[in-house]
């Protein structure tokens, strides 16, 4: 009998795990309870490779170890299943997991997938790989949606995958977009991956949605960068689109509007409204089609409207305060020029004419110097007197009674004088818009001149498309992502938002039934009870392992290597990625991040964007042979011509491209830091 060669790497694997382990207990001299941790920890790994369910081979090993090194404490093991199990039921974090994917389960039966593909294909027509793109963004929206990664890699080796072979597509770079696109459902939010990752590393969800989206944004950026470029190097690999699979056939009432007046759809149909010229056309139907070809321009001036009343809106309290601060600083240094030496320069020897220390109950003296130059006011027989701000905790300079004016925004945080009562009423004046916004308006408008150039009735017709698939997909997913993140609701909350928003649009394209709720149901308790199981036995093996002291010793070994903070990270991002080949991320963050997560504090790496590093790596999970699943799922659909080494060899670019992206994300943070720390710091 022939063995696969997966079969043997995964073979390999195992044997070296097994070798490694049996060599760290024979070199010790002593075997203490923390070497029991990391034998357990070798054969949890072997054991899942093998094919024992995770989350009861987690449970079980915990127990059973944590019995051997307590054999005569034997309450200690039942306590410590009792009390992860309750902890890991207590976490509320927990209940946003089923409502997301109940979610997700909603969506991917509403049938929209077939639409939105159809849809962005047309749409990209003219674009070097117009299909692999298309596919990607497809996955993209869809797997961000739903989040379920072999709902979305089926669904699309059924409808892109023939259509990609079909039209010439190489087989490897189409499985390869399948793929790759399908797992990022696994860091774009709302990812469930991401609240597994912050219930085990306590880092808050909300700001893991908020760091993740960019990388995500940017993972999904290189994927289409590297297509289009391999399409316009290598154009054998995808074709273009012929005329037949660009062409949108037009209603007969749009085909005769088209023939009689012109093809460009805004002047053809304004021409159209012409009273009996419009060729026996219904002024309704005229009507609704001109609503919706200026449905850009409603949007942009909308948009254009909101930033501009942004833009120039009077600053607030705190603004004015600051810049009243500034300006009175500003104000203080100038007019103390001429009066004040240096601090450096200042001596206490009154004979030799400097300045002299006053008693402090005699208030400031003037210095001799000073009154050649300045005149003080009648007021000053009686000492320097303070104005009206000295009770704010601001001295003003003696110069300041020369008659220098506070600039009327300091009335927020300092005191004017009399004669300053109009101030606030000029300040509550809006600013003039910047330059920024000019040009950012300016930008927007020649962008929509040419999108109404360039629009045809063949256009309008795959913008109505999207209209219809893609851009409800898109108002859903903003809906729940931005209450998130811009705090208006818990990640809980917002899942339920989200599965009600699933339901809805079930009900808008007709595809609600009994059978379809109860499959969603079911499939959705599947799934959440397979993730709080992974969570009780993680909780049960992350104790005993603590407890027989395998993390101290992890942590001693560690420390000892005298790493550097880009070392550890590196050495953490390099275990990751190997363990991706034999694991899935599931058992990759409930067994591994306990270990890592307490040796961020010895290196000065912030939780979440290790969480962020972490979420790319995880891609690789889905991507990396023996045990790739999304492989698996396109292969359970794909032609029998199609064989998995394909699949794999049309993978690994892919995976290089994540590799390129776990770089930039480490050498700029703020891909992944920015957005967090301007939301929630």
């Amino acid at each position: 009998m022939k063995v696969r060669k997966e079969l043997w790497f995964g073979f390999i694997i195992m044997g070296l795990i097994i070798a490694g382990t049996a060599v760290m207990l024979l070199s010790a001299d002593t075997i203490t309870n923390g070497h029991l941790g990391l034998m357990m920890l070798g054969l949890v790994v072997v054991a899942i490779m093998l094919g024992f369910p995770t989350a009861f081979t987690l449970m079980g090993m915990g127990m059973i170890f944590t019995w051997i090194a307590y054999e005569e404490d034997t309450g200690k093991t039942l306590t410590l299943m009792v009390q992860s199990a309750f902890k890991v039921m207590g976490n509320d974090v927990l209940i946003s997991i089923p409502l997301f994917v109940f979610m997700g389960y909603l969506v991917e039966r509403a049938n929209l997938i077939e639409k939105l593909f159809k849809s962005l294909h047309l749409a990209l027509a003219r674009v070097p790989g117009s299909l692999a793109v298309a596919t990607l963004f497809t996955c993209a929206v869809f797997a961000t949606a739903t989040g379920i990664v072999g709902a979305v890699v089926t669904l699309m080796g059924l409808l892109a995958l023939p259509q990609m072979l079909r039209g010439g597509y190489d087989v490897r770079v189409s499985a390869g977009s399948i793929t790759a696109g399908g797992c990022l459902g696994i860091l774009i939010p709302p990812s469930v991956m991401l609240i597994v990752y912050g219930a085990t590393a306590g880092v808050s969800v909300v700001q893991l949605y908020a760091g993740a989206f960019f990388p995500g944004l940017m993972l999904a950026g290189l994927y289409v960068l590297y297509v289009v470029l391999l399409a316009k190097i290598k154009p054998n690999l995808m074709p273009p689109l012929s005329a037949a699979d660009r062409f949108v056939p037009l209603p007969p009432m749009t085909q005769t509007v088209s023939q009689a007046f012109s093809n460009t759809a805004l002047p053809g149909l304004l021409r159209a409204l012409k009273g009996s010229r419009n060729h026996d056309v219904p002024t309704g139907y005229i009507l609704q089609q001109l609503g919706v070809a200026l449905l850009p321009l409603a949007l942009f001036l909308v948009v254009a409207g909101l930033s501009w009343n942004s833009n120039t809106a009077p600053p607030d309290a705190e603004t004015l305060a600051a810049r009243a601060q500034t300006a009175a600083s500003a104000k203080a240094a100038a007019a103390g020029g001429g009066l004040q030496a240096a601090p450096g320069d200042v001596q206490e020897a009154p004979a030799e004419g400097g300045l002299a220390e006053p008693p402090a109950d005699e208030g400031v003296q003037e210095p001799p110097a000073a009154a050649a130059g300045l005149q003080e006011p009648p007021a000053s027989d009686e000492g320097v007197q303070e104005p009206p701000a000295a009770d704010t905790g601001v001295q003003e300079p003696p110069a300041a009674s020369t008659g220098v004016q506070e600039p009327p925004g300091a009335s927020a945080g300092i005191q004017e004088p009399p004669g300053a009562a109009a101030a606030p009423a000029a300040a509550a004046e809006r600013t003039p818009a910047t330059r920024g916004w000019w040009i950012g308006t300016g930008v927007g408008a020649l962008a929509l001149l040419g999108f109404y150039a360039l629009l045809s009735f063949q256009r309008l017709e795959i913008f109505k498309m999207l209209l219809g698939s893609f851009f409800p997909l898109v108002v859903l997913i903003l809906a729940v992502l931005g209450s998130i993140v811009m705090g208006l609701a818990t990640p809980t909350e917002a899942a339920a938002v989200g599965a009600f928003g699933g339901f809805i649009l079930a009900l808008a394209y007709r595809q609600f039934n009994l059978t379809m709720l109860r499959e969603s149901v079911y499939l959705t308790a599947k799934t959440s009870a397979m993730v709080c199981w992974l969570f009780v036995g993680s909780a049960i093996f992350s104790a005993a392992f603590a407890l027989l002291g395998g993390q101290e010793l992890v942590e001693r070994w560690v420390l000892s290597m005298n790493l550097s903070k880009t070392e550890f990270l590196i050495l953490s991002q390099v275990i990751i990625f190997i363990l991706g080949w034999p694991l899935e991320w599931t058992e990759i963050i409930v067994i591994f991040m306990p270990i890592f997560i307490p040796l961020l504090d010895n290196f000065g790496v912030d939780p979440l964007f290790f969480g962020l590093l972490v979420a790319l790596n995880l891609q690789t999970a889905f991507l990396s042979p023996p045990v790739a699943m999304a492989a698996f799922y396109l292969k359970g659909v794909s032609p029998p011509h199609v064989t998995l080494n394909q699949i794999f060899a049309g993978m690994l670019p892919f995976m290089g491209i994540q590799v390129v992206a776990i770089v930039l994300l480490y050498q700029f943070p703020a891909i992944g830091l920015w957005l967090p720390q301007v939301l929630y710091k």
